[in-house]
């Protein structure tokens, strides 16, 4: 009877989402070209911006990782508190000069921007290949997060195969159809959720369990000190010095990591981004519950180890709670998995349509006219959506197919991601604001770092010297780019600046006027 209760209550908000999802698009008809599809139009407001992004900060890593990291280690967990946080402050300014820099010239994704600075469309190409293998990881990992919700809010009557296949096909379901704009309407029934179960989880768990948080702290410090000092509890060397490195790479990463830009580049205008900027920490309150609770869970149910700990949070849910409650909760977990999982196959369907096949000519013979990333009845256009969705399927299915044959802890997956992910920040952000910056260094920088990073993590180097192993790759990454660029070939390039930075100039605030007089920028290609 509970796992009919939980497994109805649960089925109800997935057939929700996607209704939600299909709705998104009504009355816009499904014929829009691919910047309607992958970065909405760029029209969302600061609502959706916000809920859209903060899909970033409450994905399945919320529920699981965290509580896992911290019935496992204690302080370290609280890394990703501070990672977010100076994320976000980098986003203020960071958001609107790639928001700018693409809408200037009608770019829809990184790869774009990178082909455009560089002149290099193979270079796009190559990057989203490296940006795929950073990406479809991640996917597997909302997959295994999603399975392991579904199946314990089941109570086991769902398998684990069968629900990592229910993720698979809901999220593909309708972001097919509806893209970005069907991800952010969906954010919004997951951020109600969210909000309101880790709310009611945070009062209830110490009041049912330690009656208040006064004597569950207390117990903690008297019994498991050395969960609430670094480097925490047998955590193989996670101190001050990884907690620094990896607040300053992830920090550096999330500004330009593909589903990040993809938030930015769907907002109406840079103000949205700005107050985004603003309102996102207030959403990191939220991230204290379940670290907090994984450490309750040391004591409500002692003895789990390796990727069963990621299960603390809901063995003590399934445990105390009704069965709707806990189909509730499930939902919420899970919707935490749909969103961000949309997002990257998106934006993997988006580089692969316009950077690698769009860019074949034989894939795309018959297609007459370039797609500015605007136009939504272009031919061309409509054959790199095409593409993109395509795309969206099979990376979706490859993601699925590595959950069934090399499942790995969630976290590990997500500090993967964005170690290599790191090393396209100088190719990128360096790129837009120093004109000095050849093709040749930065193509060069971003080989030594990404290489470096492959050695020293599957190497089992990481951290290697109480360093994160992306810092040490970013450091080499820049040294050798900077290296190339002073005594390597230099190559002319006549193009003005505005071609070729991101100038803040040519984007005022809203309702200021521009050094050049325009209060709006021209989209071309």
């Amino acid at each position: 009877m509970n796992a009919a209760v939980s497994t109805a209550v649960f089925g109800g908000f997935m057939v929700l989402t996607v209704v939600l999802g299909l709705r998104a698009v009504r009355g816009r008809g499904a014929g829009g070209g691919l910047a309607e599809w992958s970065v909405g139009g760029r029209s969302l407001g600061t609502v959706f911006i916000w809920v859209l992004m903060a899909g970033e900060s409450y994905t399945s890593f919320s529920y699981l990782g965290a509580a896992g990291w911290g019935y496992k280690f204690g302080a370290p967990v609280l890394y990703v508190l501070a990672y977010m946080s100076c994320g976000y402050a980098l986003g203020y300014v960071v958001g609107p000069m790639l928001w700018a820099y693409a809408r200037r010239h009608g770019l829809v994704g990184i790869t774009d921007m990178i082909a455009h600075r560089y002149r290099a469309p193979w270079l796009g190409a190559a990057v989203a290949v490296l940006a795929t293998v950073c990406l479809l990881p991640y996917i597997q990992l909302q997959i295994t997060g999603m399975g392991v919700v579904v199946s314990t809010i089941s109570y086991g009557a769902i398998s684990l195969d069968w629900a990592y296949f229910l993720g698979f096909a809901v999220t593909t379901g309708f972001v097919v159809i509806s893209g970005l704009r069907g991800s952010a309407w969906v954010s919004v029934l997951k951020d109600v959720l969210v909000i309101g179960t880790l709310g009611f989880l945070a009062v209830y768990v110490p009041l049912h369990y330690f009656d208040g948080y006064g004597p569950f702290l207390d117990r903690i410090v008297a019994e498991k000190p050395q969960w609430l000092t670094f480097p925490g509890h047998d955590s193989g060397g996670l101190g001050q010095v990884w907690f620094i490195t990896t607040t300053l790479v992830n920090s550096l990463t999330v500004v330009i990591f593909p589903t990040t830009v993809v938030g930015y580049l769907g907002a109406r205008n840079a103000e949205a981004l700005r107050r985004n900027a603003l309102y996102l920490p207030f959403y990191n309150v939220l991230l204290f519950v379940p670290m907090l609770l994984g450490m309750a869970a040391l004591f409500v149910v002692p003895g789990l180890v390796g990727a069963d700990s990621d299960l603390a949070l809901f063995r003590m849910v399934v445990d105390s709670l009704p069965a709707w409650a806990v189909g509730l909760v499930g939902a919420a977990a899970a919707l935490s998995s749909i969103v961000p999982m949309a997002v990257f196959m998106l934006v993997i369907g988006t580089m692969w349509g316009r950077s690698v096949l769009g860019a074949i000519p034989r894939l795309n013979k018959g297609a007459a006219g370039a797609d500015s990333g605007d136009g939504g009845g272009a031919p061309a256009g409509g054959r790199q959506k095409l593409w993109s969705q395509l795309v969206v399927v099979a990376a979706g299915a490859l993601a699925l197919l590595l959950t069934y044959t090399a499942p790995e802890t969630l976290v590990r997956l997500s500090l993967i991601s964005y170690e290599g992910m790191a090393q396209l920040v100088p190719m990128l952000l360096l790129g837009l604001v120093w004109r000095r910056l050849t093709l040749h260094a930065a193509v060069s920088g971003l080989v030594a770092g990404f290489t470096l990073v492959c050695v020293l993590v599957f190497g089992g180097h990481d951290p290697v010297c109480g360093m994160n192993a992306g810092i040490v790759g970013l450091a080499v990454n820049v040294a050798v780019a900077l290296a190339v660029t002073w005594l390597g070939p230099r190559a002319a390039d006549a193009r003005p600046d505005a071609e070729v930075l991101a100038l803040d100039d040519e984007f005022p605030r809203d309702g200021e006027p521009s050094r050049g007089g325009r209060l709006s920028p021209p989209v071309s290609s």
